[in-house]
C-alpha cells in the first residue's frame, strides 16, 4: 500500500497533468480514497515528527517527540478536513457548483501530496529548511487538477487556483497556530 502511495506522490509532483488526467479517469470507481491514501500518507507524516524529533535534537527526549506527533497529527488532519470543508462551502457559493464533499476530500488530499511530501523531509531533515519555498509548486498541482478533474471554466480558472491553493496551503499552519494558542504546552520549539 505505501509503495503505491509513494508511486502516486511522485506522479503529482513530477507530472501533474499526466497525474490528475488518470486519477479523474480512475476516481469514479474508487471509494476507500480515505483509507488508502490521505490516512496513510498522514500517519507517514506523524510518524517522521515523531522521528525527526527524536533523533535530530541533541537530547532524547520522548515526551517532546510524543508533543511534536500529536501537534502533527491534529494539524495536518484537521487542516485536511477543514480545507475540504472550507472549499466544498465556497464551491457552492463562489463558483455556483453543486456541492461534492467526496469529491473535494480527494481534490485536497492530492493536491496537499506536495505539501505532505516536504512536511515529511523537513521534519526528518531540519537543515534543508529553504525546501520550504517548494511548497508554492502547490500552485501548479491545482492549476493543473482544475481543469480535467474539477471541470473548471477557464474565466473562473485562475480565482478557483488562488482561492484553492491558498486554503489547501494556509489550512495546516492555521490549525497549528490556534493548537499552539490554546495548548501552550504543546510549543517546543
Amino acid at each position: 500500500m505505501y509503495k503505491e502511495i509513494i508511486k502516486l506522490v511522485i506522479l503529482i509532483v513530477s507530472q501533474p497533468a499526466k497525474a490528475w488526467e488518470m486519477l479523474s479517469l480512475k476516481e469514479n470507481k474508487e471509494e476507500d480514497f480515505l483509507s488508502r491514501f490521505i490516512y496513510p500518507l498522514i500517519g507517514l507524516v506523524t510518524l517522521s515528527a515523531f522521528l525527526g524529533v527524536l533523533f535530530t535534537r541533541k537530547e532524547f527526549d520522548v515526551e517532546l517527540a510524543l508533543k511534536s506527533s500529536i501537534k502533527t497529527l491534529v494539524s495536518y488532519f484537521g487542516g485536511f478536513y477543514l480545507a475540504a470543508y472550507v472549499l466544498n462551502e465556497l464551491w457552492l457559493s463562489m463558483f455556483k457548483r453543486m456541492k461534492d464533499m467526496k469529491q473535494w476530500q480527494r481534490f485536497v488530499g492530492y493536491s496537499s501530496s506536495l505539501v505532505y511530501a516536504l512536511s515529511i523531509i523537513l521534519m526528518l531533515l531540519p537543515e534543508f529548511f529553504f525546501l520550504r519555498i517548494f511548497i508554492l509548486y502547490t500552485v501548479y498541482i491545482v492549476w493543473e487538477g482544475s481543469g480535467p478533474y474539477m471541470e473548471v471554466d477557464e474565466p473562473v480558472r485562475l480565482k478557483f487556483v488562488g482561492v484553492v491553493s491558498a486554503v489547501i496551503i494556509l489550512a495546516p499552519i492555521v490549525i497549528d497556530f490556534v493548537l499552539s494558542m490554546l495548548m501552550p504546552g504543546l510549543r517546543f520549539e
